[in-house]
């Protein structure tokens, strides 16, 4: 079970960090585009 876990915690530290291209393919839009759109956001 514990490796269950931390396999989850893993892939989501990666899809964190993959966001921008990982989005960008799902919605077909360009990975600037996204990047912006997520950056507006946080401030």
């Amino acid at each position: 079970m514990l490796w269950l876990i931390l396999l989850v915690i893993v892939v989501g530290f990666v899809a964190w960090r993959m966001r921008v291209p990982l989005l960008a393919k799902i919605l077909g839009q360009p990975q600037s585009r996204i990047d912006r759109q997520l950056n507006r956001r946080k401030r």
